[in-house]
């Protein structure tokens, strides 16, 4: 069974795209959005996904994920049965200190967010943080994608007492 073991952090400028070593565009959707177990359609470049991921453990680090790449014809397709909402960014990889960090500026009605991934492979992992990394937001599910597309960033103003 694979596991992924990924801390999120807020992203505080934009020096990282001066750092990164490549971007690619994300289109992605979600079959089922629930927690226990999230189905998310992806086009990534010019590949496509499909990934089932399970619930986080109590800490928010680490949880199953099981990720296949599919024609990107059938994932186009699934992405019209897809629940409604969509998660469109583009996501930057950055080398800090032997690890990749996975820039994602969001755009659309996620536009003003940004988030840095760190996959680690072990939950007590120690990593150099960048300057432009904020504050850790690892476990919070309104950062979650398969959150944001429901609850989108530009809308959490809109809520008087706040986001969930």
């Amino acid at each position: 069974m694979a596991f992924e073991i990924e801390r999120k952090f807020l992203v505080t400028s934009d020096v990282f795209k001066k750092e990164a070593s490549g971007k690619t565009t994300i289109k992605q959707g979600y079959l089922s959005s629930l927690p226990e177990r999230t189905v998310r359609i992806r086009i990534k470049g010019e590949k496509g996904y499909i990934t089932i991921k399970g619930i986080p453990d109590a800490s928010g680090i680490t949880r199953f994920e099981w990720e296949m790449e599919i024609p990107v014809a059938d994932a186009e397709e699934l992405l019209k049965i897809c629940e409604p909402g969509a998660i469109d960014k583009t996501r930057f990889e950055v080398e800090n200190g032997g690890f990749i960090f996975e820039v994602d500026e969001f755009h659309g009605e996620n536009e003003g967010l940004i988030i840095a991934e760190i996959e680690l492979s072990h939950e007590n992992d120690t990593f150099q943080k960048p300057d432009w990394l904020g504050t850790e937001v690892t476990g919070e599910i309104k950062y979650y994608n398969s959150t944001l597309f429901r609850r989108p960033f530009l809308k959490w103003q809109e809520n008087s007492k706040g986001f969930l």
